[in-house]
């Protein structure tokens, strides 16, 4: 049975001293089908004219959508690795809060995909992600 409090916990909990942890990202929401986490907008993720950079917007999305995969594996039995992300960003945002939401498209045995639509505070649609991640055996 899912328990949304236990996945929030282990995920902001896995993101200590990691790229999470460096762009403070936070996870805030989970459902059976859906993890969402939130980035601040600041200059240690702007690019030089003083926007969100693509890299880090992406490296949300990734982020969120990887953890994401985890409500559906055994991680003492298994392990989720990121193939292929693509981004179209809609939106530039020079300072405040993003939000990212990953939901399930696709889930397989060995392969997940995942749609993650990422949000200002007016819930306008910056960022459109789509990330595929595979599911491989943990080795020993």
């Amino acid at each position: 049975m899912f328990d949304r409090d236990t996945m929030l916990q282990l995920c902001n909990e896995w993101s200590k001293n990691t790229l999470m942890n460096t762009l403070d990202i936070v996870y805030t929401d989970a459902g059976e089908d859906f993890l969402t986490a939130t980035m601040p907008v600041n200059p240690r993720v702007h690019q030089p004219m003083g926007l969100l950079h693509g890299g880090a917007t992406v490296a949300l999305a990734e982020s969120v959508g990887s953890a994401a995969s985890l409500m559906f594996v055994n991680p003492e039995k298994q392990e989720v690795r990121g193939i292929e992300i693509s981004a179209n960003h809609l939106k530039s945002k020079r300072e405040g809060m993003v939000t990212a939401t990953a939901k399930i498209i696709h889930k397989g045995a060995s392969i997940h995909l995942w749609e993650i639509r990422i949000v200002d505070e007016e819930g306008k649609l910056i960022s459109l992600c789509k990330l595929t991640n595979m599911v491989l055996s943990r080795r020993q």
